[in-house]
């Protein structure tokens, strides 16, 4: 009995802790993106260097904070900055639809052309970042790093194993478990929810109803600046802030979007767990695992499926797999 709760610890330890914090960035991630979709309706490539952006503009406040001495006690003195990263992360998301995406709405351009055009906003997200912040690995995370220690739950419980749960784990899923009910009781209860869930139904049928395309317009941009930042400020916290590897990121988001069901906010958030799940489950090393199941027996390899540099190719697999067998996602994708 005692070597399967070391199994049993060891998997929460190395799987579904990291996959339960991991999915909820990517649901955050992914609800931006099928946000844009449903209301903007193009696929917003963009995405992933307005997480970085927005982070960075976080990371240097939080800099700032630090250098004058002020904190947040235990919890991570980003959370003071984060008002301040979305709020830049917004402001550069208008500035882009002003000079950049309001031109083909005018003239009804087709959504591959708003692709196109999101990817040049891409390079120019991902080279300022890179201009402001630096290429390399930033840290920010500060205050208390741990819930639970490894060591002291060994000490609670008698187990080999130990079970290590940190601080911007549970944050991450805390925030997201709050942004994502705030954000539903938004679409559906407020008037410009329902006003933005209608433009997304039917765009002739809301203006005809007296719906101001350009308040639609303004509160979709607020809103997915705004879960990008947040998603990715928990992202850097839980690991750490590089600019490419948001860039990388933007594979497993559009994967747990289209998964779910592109423009479906529900589909977005299933769609982020699946994709987090099935990589860390695929690039886990079972070694250990496998020796408290089965004892005496010692495995030659790893049993690791996959290396964790190959784990985005879980979401590229995934994704092919999805469109071919059920191109409208786990949710049959629909509008909000």
């Amino acid at each position: 009995m005692t070597d399967i709760l070391n199994a049993l610890v060891l998997f929460a330890n190395f799987v579904f802790i990291p996959g339960l914090a991991y999915g909820s960035q990517l649901a955050l991630g992914a609800l931006g993106v099928t946000l844009i979709y449903a209301v903007l309706r193009f696929s917003n490539f963009a995405h992933g260097d307005l997480m970085a952006f927005g982070t960075a503009a976080v990371i240097l406040f939080t800099w700032w904070l630090q250098s004058l001495g002020v904190s947040a006690g235990p919890l991570p003195t980003a959370l003071i900055a984060l008002p301040i990263g979305i709020a830049v992360a917004v402001a550069m998301s208008l500035l882009m639809d002003r000079t950049v995406y309001s031109y083909y709405r005018k003239v009804r351009a087709a959504p591959v052309v708003f692709v196109i055009a999101s990817v040049g906003v891409m390079f120019v997200l991902n080279g300022l970042t890179r201009l402001v912040i630096g290429p390399d690995d930033q840290r920010f995370a500060d205050g208390e790093r741990f819930i639970i220690r490894a060591r002291d739950f060994k000490e609670m419980t008698g187990l080999d194993e130990g079970l290590a749960l940190r601080t911007t784990q549970v944050l991450t899923v805390v925030v997201a478990i709050i942004i994502v009910i705030a954000l539903f009781r938004f679409l559906n209860r407020s008037r410009m929810g329902k006003a933005m869930r209608a433009y997304s139904d039917n765009e002739d049928l809301a203006l005809l109803s007296g719906i101001d395309p350009k308040k639609v317009v303004f509160w979709t941009w607020v809103i997915a600046a705004g879960l990008a930042t947040v998603a990715g400020t928990l992202y850097g916290l839980d690991k750490s802030f590089k600019p490419f590897t948001y860039f990388q990121l933007l594979l497993p988001i559009f994967a747990a979007a289209i998964v779910g069901g592109i423009g479906n906010p529900v589909g977005a958030i299933a769609g982020g767990f699946v994709i987090a799940f099935s990589e860390v489950t695929v690039t886990y090393a079972y070694k250990k695992f496998a020796d408290y199941l089965i004892p005496g027996w010692e495995p030659e390899g790893l049993l690791q499926l996959l290396s964790t540099d190959y784990k985005f190719a879980v979401s590229f697999v995934i994704l092919v797999v999805v469109l071919l067998v059920r191109p409208t996602g786990l949710f049959k994708g629909k509008v909000i």
